[in-house]
């Protein structure tokens, strides 16, 4: 007989499973049984300490795991079942804050006329804490930016703060924060990207850059602005 909770619950784990193990192999590296899976869907009833170590071999715990339930329908029924631990409960547990980090502008980059601001990053100094909404729950390097030009107004004022992800895939056509060398940043739209490179836009003025692959030392997702 099938348990409907642990169906769910293995839905819910398998947010947290990297694209690179079979759900077998997570397991195993979590040092579980692999019948784990197999019990879940009878009985649903797993100790919170097998919890913990499958999301600790994945770089999670199980604070972020219940996080992600925040603003989600309690299922039916007694939640406390899903897990042996029947004090344990599906309580949403409070997001982490996410730590704004000081930015400021220092130069410019580009021709005369069309240059995009170039910020710099002191990645020590916590100039404050942005709300961590839930789509960067499971995130624990995610940080935010203030920004200080005018080089992406309206969409971005300057004074407002970003929200940024390293973990998120970055796609054409997506806002982007730049890392370059020297602890340099530029903030734009992603316009185009190749194997020399990338192109990024700015909105004031209306004006496309690229940045040689050699210059970039990562790109990271503007998630949007922290409320």
């Amino acid at each position: 007989m099938k348990s409907e909770a642990g169906g769910r619950l293995i839905e819910e784990l398998m947010r947290f499973k990297p694209d690179g193990l079979t759900a077998n192999g997570w397991a195993v590296s979590a040092g579980v049984s692999r019948t784990i899976w197999a019990d879940l869907r009878r009985h649903g009833n797993p100790s919170r300490r097998t919890l913990e170590r499958l999301l600790a071999a994945v770089g999670s715990s199980l604070a972020e795991f219940e996080a992600l339930r925040v603003g989600e329908a309690p299922p039916p029924g007694p939640i406390g079942n899903a897990l042996a631990d029947r004090g344990l409960g599906w309580r949403g547990a409070a997001l982490a804050s996410i730590p704004v980090l000081a930015t400021s502008v220092t130069g410019e980059w580009g021709e005369r006329g069309s240059q995009i601001d170039v910020h710099s990053i002191d990645r020590a100094k916590v100039e404050g804490q942005a709300d961590r909404p839930t789509a960067l729950a499971g995130d624990r390097d995610a940080y935010a930016v203030t920004v200080a030009g005018q080089s992406m107004w309206p969409r971005f004022r300057a004074g407002r703060r970003l929200l940024v992800s390293p973990a998120v895939a970055v796609e054409v056509g997506a806002d982007v924060l730049v890392e370059l060398k020297g602890d340099r940043l530029l903030i734009g739209e992603l316009v185009g990207r190749s194997e020399a490179g990338i192109e990024l836009r700015q909105f004031n003025p209306d004006a496309t850059f690229a940045v040689v692959a050699g210059e970039i030392e990562a790109i990271h997702k503007v998630m949007g602005e922290a409320i």
